[in-house]
């Protein structure tokens, strides 16, 4: 019976709602049962609900570190996008394939499981690992408890390919990002009697005049880092709610922003300046009413992913691509996590392009499919090559875990 292609696989994925809102258990189960086939067994890693799960896996040998191929199985929402196909259904038009995931990133997870079969069947040095989570679209959440998990095995992969949407190009680098809510408490009153009360929405204004004026710092004097578009640390406030009525001095405002920064940049020094700011208003804010109060929720957070240009992991991956370009890019990845949590050094690489993902009639085109599994080929022969074998023999690249 022949094994299923990445567009058959990617059709079946694409059928399973994996919005990030949704338990991600049938996807979990139906690569579980895919493996299955081939004689390989994942090891569930479940949240505290018991109604999502992370999947790790092992295909090789298991004395050695290897590489993990890592890919997130959430999606964002398509509520409110007007689509033309139906999201859950794979929908071919011409070279693009449409639907919720295809590129972001269910394309890669595909690619990888259609693989599989050619990975069983090598005599691989060194094992390939299947990591496969679920809420990285909130703010790469749910890698967490794998991660947690790894780190009570010795042998941790040697390296580490995150699939997110590359256009197959290798990506070295990414931003760090962290979410802030800002929640302000004055004193309501008439607003005839204005001056008696404590207006939250007036102190939010100053915090959101700091965020201003630290983003309009951070374009003027970095740090900076040209290998991305924008080459330095943003700060901005994406939403704001506060107030009942016009005639009423608000006493409850909230604010969220986030910081994105470049690997230079100390995120917890912002957080810390910010912090001084709110501490001198709220003071400000407690001598006209003592019960006000500023006070700050991290919504979400990841550190930046950042690899040597001269690392040997970077020149390994370039010499399996078709286009051996490097890039660093402007979305976050679970990459960072890897790297910081287990040391792992990771880069990014996969099929299709971030700027079809989130949006509607999402798509990745059949020949971003077609460049993933010529990677995946490569890979899978270098790690079966004979010089591969002799690396293991000297613990070398790929084959021990990093300290």
């Amino acid at each position: 019976m022949p094994h299923p292609s990445t567009v058959d696989i990617l059709a079946d994925l694409i059928a399973l709602d994996t919005t990030s809102c949704r338990s991600n258990l049938a996807l979990i189960e139906y690569v579980e049962g895919y493996l299955a086939r081939y004689g390989v067994v994942g090891r569930r890693v479940a949240d505290a609900s018991g109604e999502k799960a992370n999947l790790y896996c092992t295909i090789g040998p298991g004395d050695a570190s290897g590489v993990m191929l890592s890919g997130h199985t959430d999606t964002v929402p398509v509520t409110g996008q007007r689509w033309r196909f139906d999201p859950f259904t794979l929908s071919a038009e011409g070279e693009h394939l449409y639907g919720r995931g295809t590129a972001d990133m269910k394309g890669f997870l595909a690619a990888v499981l259609a693989a599989v079969p050619a990975m069983v069947g090598a005599d691989l040095a060194v094992p390939i690992h299947l990591a496969f989570s679920h809420d990285e679209e909130v703010g790469c959440l749910g890698v967490r408890s794998l991660i947690d998990d790894l780190a009570q095995y010795p042998q941790r992969p040697a390296a580490c390919i995150v699939g997110e949407p590359t256009s197959m190009r290798i990506a070295t680098a990414h931003k760090g990002k962290l979410g802030l809510r800002v929640c302000l408490s004055g004193k309501a009153c008439h607003s005839g009697m204005a001056p008696e009360g404590v207006n939250a929405i007036h102190a939010a204004a100053r915090i959101i005049d700091w965020v201003e004026r630290t983003a309009t710092r951070k374009a003027a004097d970095g740090p900076f880092d040209p290998r991305f578009a924008i080459a330095h640390t943003t700060l901005q406030v994406g939403t704001i709610e506060g107030g009942t009525a016009l005639n009423i001095v608000p006493q409850d405002c909230r604010l969220d922003l986030e910081i994105r920064t470049v690997p230079a940049d100390d995120v917890e020094a912002l957080v810390a300046e910010l912090e001084a700011v709110a501490d001198s208003l709220s003071a400000e804010m407690r001598g006209a009413h003592p019960e006000s109060s500023i006070r700050f929720e991290r919504l979400s957070e990841y550190p930046g992913l950042s690899l040597d240009d001269d690392h040997a992991l970077i020149e390994f991956i370039l010499q399996l691509l078709d286009e051996p370009a490097r890039e660093r890019i402007g979305y976050g990845t679970e990459g960072g996590l890897f790297q910081r949590e287990l040391g792992i050094p990771t880069v990014v690489c996969g099929p299709g392009s971030m700027a079809q993902g989130h949006q509607p009639d999402e798509f990745v085109t059949r020949d971003q499919l077609t460049r993933c599994d010529r990677f995946l080929t490569r890979l899978i022969g270098r790690l079966e090559s004979p010089d591969m074998h002799r690396r293991r023999a000297r613990g070398s690249l790929l084959t021990d875990a990093p300290d």
